[in-house]
Protein backbone atom coordinates (compact mmCIF):
# COMPACT_ATOMS: atom_id res chain seq x y z
CA UNK A 1 0.00 0.00 0.00
CA UNK A 2 1.26 3.38 -0.82
CA UNK A 3 1.47 5.64 1.66
CA UNK A 4 -1.02 8.81 1.85
CA UNK A 5 -0.46 12.67 2.12
CA UNK A 6 -3.10 12.04 5.04
CA UNK A 7 -1.16 9.59 7.04
CA UNK A 8 -0.25 11.96 9.65
CA UNK A 9 -3.61 13.22 10.16
CA UNK A 10 -4.97 11.89 13.87
CA UNK A 11 -8.07 10.62 14.90
CA UNK A 12 -9.85 13.83 16.21
CA UNK A 13 -12.03 12.60 19.73
CA UNK A 14 -15.47 12.22 19.45
CA UNK A 15 -18.30 15.21 19.79
CA UNK A 16 -19.54 14.66 22.89
CA UNK A 17 -23.03 15.40 22.56
CA UNK A 18 -23.35 13.82 18.93
CA UNK A 19 -21.93 10.76 20.42
CA UNK A 20 -24.25 10.29 23.02
CA UNK A 21 -27.00 11.23 20.63
CA UNK A 22 -25.84 8.35 18.77
CA UNK A 23 -25.70 5.76 21.70
CA UNK A 24 -28.99 7.11 22.76
CA UNK A 25 -30.87 5.80 19.44
CA UNK A 26 -28.82 2.64 19.22
CA UNK A 27 -29.82 1.70 22.67
CA UNK A 28 -32.92 -0.54 22.22
CA UNK A 29 -34.34 -0.25 26.27
CA UNK A 30 -38.06 0.81 25.82
CA UNK A 31 -37.63 3.42 29.11
CA UNK A 32 -34.41 5.17 27.35
CA UNK A 33 -34.36 8.54 28.31
CA UNK A 34 -32.76 11.44 26.09
CA UNK A 35 -31.50 14.50 27.80
CA UNK A 36 -29.03 15.42 26.50
CA UNK A 37 -29.93 16.86 22.78
CA UNK A 38 -30.79 20.85 22.97
CA UNK A 39 -33.94 20.28 20.89
CA UNK A 40 -37.25 20.84 22.14
CA UNK A 41 -39.42 18.17 22.47
CA UNK A 42 -43.05 17.92 23.00
CA UNK A 43 -44.82 15.95 26.04
CA UNK A 44 -44.53 12.72 23.59
CA UNK A 45 -40.80 13.22 22.95
CA UNK A 46 -41.46 14.16 19.35
CA UNK A 47 -40.18 16.96 17.43
CA UNK A 48 -42.29 20.01 17.23
CA UNK A 49 -42.79 21.84 13.55
CA UNK A 50 -44.51 25.24 15.29
CA UNK A 51 -48.01 25.86 13.64
CA UNK A 52 -46.92 29.41 12.76
CA UNK A 53 -43.89 27.90 11.14
CA UNK A 54 -46.55 25.65 8.90
CA UNK A 55 -48.09 28.20 8.41
CA UNK A 56 -46.36 30.51 6.95
CA UNK A 57 -44.45 27.57 4.62
CA UNK A 58 -47.97 27.05 3.28
CA UNK A 59 -47.78 30.87 2.27
CA UNK A 60 -44.38 31.14 1.05
CA UNK A 61 -45.75 27.93 -1.24
CA UNK A 62 -48.56 29.73 -2.95
CA UNK A 63 -46.37 32.65 -3.54
CA UNK A 64 -45.17 32.82 -7.73
CA UNK A 65 -42.67 35.55 -6.51
CA UNK A 66 -40.42 33.88 -4.62
CA UNK A 67 -37.46 31.96 -6.05
CA UNK A 68 -34.15 30.32 -5.21
CA UNK A 69 -32.06 32.66 -6.69
CA UNK A 70 -28.70 33.42 -4.23
CA UNK A 71 -29.15 35.90 -1.85
CA UNK A 72 -26.48 38.86 -1.24
CA UNK A 73 -23.55 38.20 0.36
CA UNK A 74 -24.71 39.62 3.86
CA UNK A 75 -28.01 37.99 3.44
CA UNK A 76 -31.34 38.83 3.27
CA UNK A 77 -31.17 42.61 4.83
CA UNK A 78 -35.51 42.89 5.66
CA UNK A 79 -34.65 39.76 8.00
CA UNK A 80 -31.62 41.35 9.55
CA UNK A 81 -32.77 44.38 10.35
CA UNK A 82 -36.00 42.49 11.84
CA UNK A 83 -33.47 40.49 13.80
CA UNK A 84 -31.62 42.85 15.34
CA UNK A 85 -35.06 45.72 16.03
CA UNK A 86 -36.29 41.90 17.92
CA UNK A 87 -32.99 41.72 19.47
CA UNK A 88 -32.47 45.75 20.73
CA UNK A 89 -36.28 47.18 21.12
CA UNK A 90 -38.41 49.75 19.65
CA UNK A 91 -36.94 52.32 21.56
CA UNK A 92 -33.21 51.24 20.96
CA UNK A 93 -31.15 54.33 21.05
CA UNK A 94 -28.75 52.46 18.12
CA UNK A 95 -31.07 52.12 15.69
CA UNK A 96 -32.42 55.15 15.79
CA UNK A 97 -29.26 56.89 15.73
CA UNK A 98 -28.37 54.16 12.66
CA UNK A 99 -25.91 52.96 14.49
CA UNK A 100 -26.86 49.79 14.67
CA UNK A 101 -27.24 46.44 11.23
CA UNK A 102 -27.38 42.88 11.29
CA UNK A 103 -25.72 40.53 9.38
CA UNK A 104 -27.89 37.68 8.37
CA UNK A 105 -25.86 34.18 9.09
CA UNK A 106 -26.12 30.35 9.56
CA UNK A 107 -27.40 30.61 13.03
CA UNK A 108 -25.98 31.20 16.44
CA UNK A 109 -22.59 29.18 15.83
CA UNK A 110 -22.19 30.84 12.24
CA UNK A 111 -22.74 34.46 13.97
CA UNK A 112 -20.22 33.87 16.53
CA UNK A 113 -17.98 32.60 14.19
CA UNK A 114 -17.81 35.69 12.25
CA UNK A 115 -17.76 37.82 14.90
CA UNK A 116 -15.01 36.30 16.56
CA UNK A 117 -13.19 36.24 12.87
CA UNK A 118 -14.04 40.25 12.60
CA UNK A 119 -12.78 40.90 16.10
CA UNK A 120 -9.45 39.04 15.45
CA UNK A 121 -8.78 40.45 11.88
CA UNK A 122 -9.62 43.84 11.80
CA UNK A 123 -10.08 45.04 15.80
CA UNK A 124 -6.73 43.09 16.81
CA UNK A 125 -7.95 41.46 20.17
CA UNK A 126 -6.17 38.43 21.31
CA UNK A 127 -8.01 36.95 24.34
CA UNK A 128 -11.18 36.46 25.14
CA UNK A 129 -13.04 35.58 28.73
CA UNK A 130 -15.58 33.08 28.66
CA UNK A 131 -17.51 31.55 31.84
CA UNK A 132 -16.74 28.22 33.73
CA UNK A 133 -18.73 26.15 32.44
CA UNK A 134 -19.36 27.16 28.89
CA UNK A 135 -21.20 26.14 26.04
CA UNK A 136 -18.51 23.32 24.38
CA UNK A 137 -18.52 24.84 21.05
CA UNK A 138 -17.53 28.80 22.33
CA UNK A 139 -13.74 27.52 22.76
CA UNK A 140 -13.72 25.83 19.41
CA UNK A 141 -15.02 28.58 17.53
CA UNK A 142 -12.87 31.11 19.04
CA UNK A 143 -9.71 29.04 19.09
CA UNK A 144 -10.20 28.28 15.31
CA UNK A 145 -11.00 31.99 14.43
CA UNK A 146 -7.74 32.76 15.69
CA UNK A 147 -8.07 34.47 19.31
CA UNK A 148 -4.50 33.60 20.89
CA UNK A 149 -5.82 32.69 24.17
CA UNK A 150 -8.60 31.74 26.02
CA UNK A 151 -9.35 32.44 29.98
CA UNK A 152 -12.74 31.78 31.84
CA UNK A 153 -14.37 33.91 34.31
CA UNK A 154 -15.81 31.78 37.26
CA UNK A 155 -19.44 31.51 36.86
CA UNK A 156 -21.01 28.37 38.53
CA UNK A 157 -20.97 27.68 42.31
CA UNK A 158 -21.02 24.07 43.01
CA UNK A 159 -22.15 24.70 47.06
CA UNK A 160 -24.80 26.60 45.73
CA UNK A 161 -25.80 25.21 42.27
CA UNK A 162 -26.18 29.33 41.66
CA UNK A 163 -23.81 31.95 40.07
CA UNK A 164 -20.24 32.68 41.44
CA UNK A 165 -20.83 36.35 41.64
CA UNK A 166 -18.09 37.34 43.71
CA UNK A 167 -15.70 34.79 41.62
CA UNK A 168 -17.51 36.52 38.68
CA UNK A 169 -16.66 40.13 39.30
CA UNK A 170 -13.34 39.53 40.16
CA UNK A 171 -11.94 37.74 37.24
CA UNK A 172 -13.41 39.95 35.05
CA UNK A 173 -12.01 42.83 37.16
CA UNK A 174 -8.60 40.94 36.49
CA UNK A 175 -8.97 41.06 32.86
CA UNK A 176 -6.70 42.85 30.67
CA UNK A 177 -8.34 46.37 28.62
CA UNK A 178 -9.64 45.30 25.23
CA UNK A 179 -9.67 41.82 26.07
CA UNK A 180 -13.55 40.18 24.36
CA UNK A 181 -16.62 38.83 27.12
CA UNK A 182 -18.53 36.12 26.21
CA UNK A 183 -22.10 36.67 27.78
CA UNK A 184 -24.56 34.78 27.41
CA UNK A 185 -28.28 36.85 27.15
CA UNK A 186 -30.54 34.77 28.84
CA UNK A 187 -30.70 30.83 29.68
CA UNK A 188 -27.39 30.36 30.41
CA UNK A 189 -26.24 27.07 29.05
CA UNK A 190 -25.22 24.73 30.37
CA UNK A 191 -26.22 25.81 33.96
CA UNK A 192 -29.32 27.29 33.08
CA UNK A 193 -28.67 30.33 35.83
CA UNK A 194 -28.75 33.75 34.99
CA UNK A 195 -27.66 37.19 36.48
CA UNK A 196 -30.18 39.17 38.24
CA UNK A 197 -30.71 42.73 36.46
CA UNK A 198 -29.05 43.64 39.36
CA UNK A 199 -25.97 41.64 38.90
CA UNK A 200 -26.03 42.70 35.61
CA UNK A 201 -25.59 46.29 36.40
CA UNK A 202 -22.61 45.38 38.33
CA UNK A 203 -21.41 43.40 35.43
CA UNK A 204 -21.41 46.46 33.04
CA UNK A 205 -19.83 48.31 35.38
CA UNK A 206 -16.84 46.02 35.47
CA UNK A 207 -16.80 45.69 31.48
CA UNK A 208 -16.98 49.85 31.20
CA UNK A 209 -13.85 50.47 33.78
CA UNK A 210 -11.84 47.56 31.97
CA UNK A 211 -12.88 48.88 28.77
CA UNK A 212 -13.61 45.09 27.94
CA UNK A 213 -15.65 44.15 24.14
CA UNK A 214 -18.72 42.80 25.02
CA UNK A 215 -19.82 39.56 22.90
CA UNK A 216 -23.39 38.39 23.72
CA UNK A 217 -25.04 34.73 23.00
CA UNK A 218 -28.58 35.16 22.34
CA UNK A 219 -29.87 31.65 21.86
CA UNK A 220 -33.66 31.85 23.69
CA UNK A 221 -34.87 35.25 23.05
CA UNK A 222 -38.16 34.44 24.28
CA UNK A 223 -37.67 30.53 24.06
CA UNK A 224 -36.27 31.10 27.59
CA UNK A 225 -39.37 32.80 29.70
CA UNK A 226 -41.86 33.68 27.02
CA UNK A 227 -41.13 37.13 27.32
CA UNK A 228 -38.84 38.32 24.28
CA UNK A 229 -38.48 41.90 25.96
CA UNK A 230 -37.20 40.03 29.53
CA UNK A 231 -34.92 37.31 27.54
CA UNK A 232 -33.02 40.33 25.62
CA UNK A 233 -33.12 43.12 28.72
CA UNK A 234 -29.78 42.64 29.43
CA UNK A 235 -28.76 43.51 25.73
CA UNK A 236 -31.03 46.51 25.57
CA UNK A 237 -29.41 47.75 29.04
CA UNK A 238 -25.94 48.00 27.41
CA UNK A 239 -27.48 49.56 24.43
CA UNK A 240 -29.18 52.07 26.04
CA UNK A 241 -25.78 52.78 28.28
CA UNK A 242 -23.84 53.10 25.05
CA UNK A 243 -21.76 50.59 24.82
CA UNK A 244 -20.02 49.28 21.49
CA UNK A 245 -20.87 45.06 21.10
CA UNK A 246 -22.12 42.45 18.82
CA UNK A 247 -24.53 39.42 19.42
CA UNK A 248 -24.98 36.45 18.25
CA UNK A 249 -28.46 35.71 17.76
CA UNK A 250 -30.17 32.02 17.03
CA UNK A 251 -33.70 31.37 15.87
CA UNK A 252 -33.18 27.53 16.55
CA UNK A 253 -35.00 27.26 19.33
CA UNK A 254 -37.63 30.17 19.17
CA UNK A 255 -38.56 28.99 15.83
CA UNK A 256 -37.72 25.66 16.01
CA UNK A 257 -35.54 26.19 12.66
CA UNK A 258 -32.65 23.75 13.84
CA UNK A 259 -31.83 22.32 10.06
CA UNK A 260 -32.40 26.09 8.72
CA UNK A 261 -29.69 27.33 10.13
CA UNK A 262 -31.10 30.99 10.64
CA UNK A 263 -29.19 33.77 12.65
CA UNK A 264 -27.90 37.15 12.64
CA UNK A 265 -25.11 39.04 13.89
CA UNK A 266 -26.20 41.98 15.53
CA UNK A 267 -23.58 44.56 15.62
CA UNK A 268 -23.34 47.84 17.62
CA UNK A 269 -21.67 50.71 17.16
CA UNK A 270 -20.97 54.18 18.60
CA UNK A 271 -20.76 56.00 15.56
CA UNK A 272 -23.01 55.92 12.24
CA UNK A 273 -20.38 56.66 9.91
CA UNK A 274 -18.12 53.59 11.09
CA UNK A 275 -21.55 51.75 9.80
CA UNK A 276 -20.54 51.09 5.84
CA UNK A 277 -16.90 50.78 6.68
CA UNK A 278 -17.35 48.19 9.26
CA UNK A 279 -20.26 46.08 6.72
CA UNK A 280 -17.42 46.38 3.86
CA UNK A 281 -15.26 44.37 5.42
CA UNK A 282 -17.98 41.53 6.51
CA UNK A 283 -18.64 41.08 3.32
CA UNK A 284 -14.92 40.44 2.41
CA UNK A 285 -14.93 38.14 5.71
CA UNK A 286 -18.03 36.29 4.33
CA UNK A 287 -17.37 36.34 0.87
CA UNK A 288 -14.10 34.54 1.20
CA UNK A 289 -15.95 31.88 4.22
CA UNK A 290 -19.07 30.54 2.85
CA UNK A 291 -20.08 33.35 -0.06
CA UNK A 292 -23.71 34.05 1.50
CA UNK A 293 -26.45 32.25 3.80
CA UNK A 294 -29.42 30.29 3.07
CA UNK A 295 -32.69 31.88 2.63
CA UNK A 296 -35.52 29.58 3.33
CA UNK A 297 -35.74 30.17 7.07
CA UNK A 298 -34.84 33.94 6.99
CA UNK A 299 -37.54 34.26 5.15
CA UNK A 300 -39.83 32.83 7.13
CA UNK A 301 -38.62 34.37 10.42
CA UNK A 302 -39.15 37.77 8.33
CA UNK A 303 -42.90 36.86 7.44
CA UNK A 304 -43.56 36.47 11.06
CA UNK A 305 -41.40 39.45 12.66
CA UNK A 306 -42.95 41.71 9.79
CA UNK A 307 -46.53 40.70 10.41
CA UNK A 308 -48.71 41.95 13.85
CA UNK A 309 -50.98 39.25 13.31
CA UNK A 310 -48.31 36.21 12.57
CA UNK A 311 -46.12 37.55 15.23
CA UNK A 312 -48.95 37.39 17.54
CA UNK A 313 -49.07 33.83 17.06
CA UNK A 314 -45.76 33.04 17.07
CA UNK A 315 -45.59 34.53 20.72
CA UNK A 316 -48.13 31.87 21.67
CA UNK A 317 -45.82 29.52 20.34
CA UNK A 318 -42.86 30.20 22.39
CA UNK A 319 -44.90 30.55 25.56
CA UNK A 320 -46.26 27.44 24.56
CA UNK A 321 -42.59 26.17 24.78
CA UNK A 322 -41.28 27.93 27.88
CA UNK A 323 -44.24 27.15 29.50
CA UNK A 324 -43.78 23.60 28.95
CA UNK A 325 -40.19 23.26 30.28
CA UNK A 326 -41.14 25.74 33.18
CA UNK A 327 -43.76 22.74 34.19
CA UNK A 328 -40.87 20.15 33.96
CA UNK A 329 -38.62 21.81 36.10
CA UNK A 330 -41.71 22.24 38.47
CA UNK A 331 -42.35 18.04 38.30
CA UNK A 332 -38.65 16.67 37.92
CA UNK A 333 -38.17 18.89 41.51
CA UNK A 334 -41.58 17.87 43.21
CA UNK A 335 -40.66 13.74 42.21
CA UNK A 336 -37.00 14.57 43.64
CA UNK A 337 -38.77 15.98 46.84
CA UNK A 338 -41.55 13.30 47.49
CA UNK A 339 -38.42 10.53 47.01
CA UNK A 340 -36.74 12.31 49.38
CA UNK A 341 -33.68 12.41 47.42
CA UNK A 342 -30.51 13.58 49.44
CA UNK A 343 -29.63 17.27 49.01
CA UNK A 344 -31.27 20.57 47.67
CA UNK A 345 -32.96 20.47 44.61
CA UNK A 346 -34.65 24.05 44.27
CA UNK A 347 -32.25 24.91 41.33
CA UNK A 348 -34.30 22.98 38.92
CA UNK A 349 -36.56 25.19 39.61
CA UNK A 350 -34.52 28.50 39.90
CA UNK A 351 -32.81 27.42 37.10
CA UNK A 352 -34.36 28.63 33.43
CA UNK A 353 -34.05 27.93 29.99
CA UNK A 354 -33.33 24.81 28.03
CA UNK A 355 -30.50 23.26 30.28
CA UNK A 356 -30.00 22.60 33.94
CA UNK A 357 -27.02 21.82 35.66
CA UNK A 358 -27.51 19.18 38.33
CA UNK A 359 -24.93 18.77 40.38
CA UNK A 360 -24.80 15.05 39.41
CA UNK A 361 -21.22 13.54 39.01
CA UNK A 362 -19.66 11.84 36.37
CA UNK A 363 -19.97 8.49 38.07
CA UNK A 364 -23.11 8.83 38.63
CA UNK A 365 -24.05 9.99 35.10
CA UNK A 366 -22.74 6.69 34.40
CA UNK A 367 -24.89 5.01 36.74
CA UNK A 368 -27.97 6.59 34.91
CA UNK A 369 -26.50 5.47 31.30
CA UNK A 370 -25.97 1.97 32.21
CA UNK A 371 -28.14 0.80 34.65
CA UNK A 372 -31.49 3.09 33.87
CA UNK A 373 -30.67 4.41 29.76
CA UNK A 374 -30.74 7.58 31.13
CA UNK A 375 -28.67 9.56 28.78
CA UNK A 376 -26.97 13.11 29.85
CA UNK A 377 -23.43 14.65 29.40
CA UNK A 378 -20.82 13.67 31.71
CA UNK A 379 -21.22 17.04 33.83
CA UNK A 380 -24.81 16.41 34.53
CA UNK A 381 -26.46 18.92 32.38
CA UNK A 382 -29.72 17.83 31.35
CA UNK A 383 -32.12 19.38 28.52
CA UNK A 384 -35.43 19.77 30.61
CA UNK A 385 -36.81 19.08 26.76
CA UNK A 386 -36.48 15.64 27.15
CA UNK A 387 -38.53 15.45 30.81
CA UNK A 388 -42.10 14.91 29.84
CA UNK A 389 -45.06 13.62 32.05
CA UNK A 390 -44.84 9.99 30.37
CA UNK A 391 -41.07 9.78 31.59
CA UNK A 392 -40.61 12.41 35.02
CA UNK A 393 -41.20 9.72 37.67
CA UNK A 394 -38.89 6.97 35.77
CA UNK A 395 -36.22 9.88 35.74
CA UNK A 396 -36.65 11.02 39.34
CA UNK A 397 -36.27 7.55 40.58
CA UNK A 398 -33.33 6.81 38.54
CA UNK A 399 -31.63 10.13 39.73
CA UNK A 400 -32.67 8.89 43.49
CA UNK A 401 -30.96 5.79 43.15
CA UNK A 402 -27.85 7.06 41.52
CA UNK A 403 -27.23 9.76 44.06
CA UNK A 404 -27.93 7.24 46.64
CA UNK A 405 -25.99 4.14 45.31
CA UNK A 406 -22.84 6.32 43.60
CA UNK A 407 -22.18 8.98 46.62
CA UNK A 408 -20.39 11.62 45.97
Amino acid sequence: MESSNFSIVEQAPPVEVFALMKAFTDDPHPQKVNLGAGVYRDNDGKPWVLPIVRKVEKMMSEDATLNHEYLPILGFEPFASAATSMLLGADSPSIKENRAFGVHSLSGTGSLRIGANFLVQHMKRTIYYYPKPTWENHNLVFANAGFSEGRTYRYWKPETRGIDFEGLLEDLGSAPAGAVVILHACAHNPTGCDPTKEQWEKIAEVVKAKNLFPFFDSAYQGFASGDLEKDSWVVRYFDKLGFEFICAQSFAKNFGLYGERVGNLAVVLNNADLVLKVKSQFTILVRGMYSNPPTHGAKIVNTVLRDENLFNEWKECIKTMSSRIINMRKALYEELVQLKTPGTWEHIINQIGMFSYTGLTEKQVQHLREKHHIYLLKTGRISMCGINTNNVKYTAAAFNDAIISVPE
